[in-house]
């Protein structure tokens, strides 16, 4: 269980490096998701069933499609300012 818990360690230190240095906005979303899915596995190697399920439920789902929003929102917002609309 030992080279588990250190496995599951060192990709959370990984995921955690590579959504700080990503400089693509998409890649550091799904980065983080892949943090939060490996992060309610650790939850679960602790045997606290309750924050594994917050963890997966906010982390990996709510979390992603709301970055995922904001992200579209920028992209149109940014769209609409190089054309020279007034949209909002």
């Amino acid at each position: 269980m030992a080279y588990l818990e250190l496995l599951l360690l060192g990709f959370l230190i990984i995921c955690a490096m590579s959504a700080t240095l990503v400089r693509s906005p998409m890649v550091t979303i799904i980065t983080l998701m892949v943090y939060s899915v490996v992060m309610s596995v650790v939850w679960m190697t602790l045997e606290a069933g309750d924050l594994a399920i917050t963890e997966a439920a906010v982390g990996a789902g709510v979390d992603t499609i709301l970055f995922y929003v904001v992200l579209k929102k920028i992209k149109e917002l940014h769209r609409a300012h190089t054309k020279g609309e007034d949209k909002v």
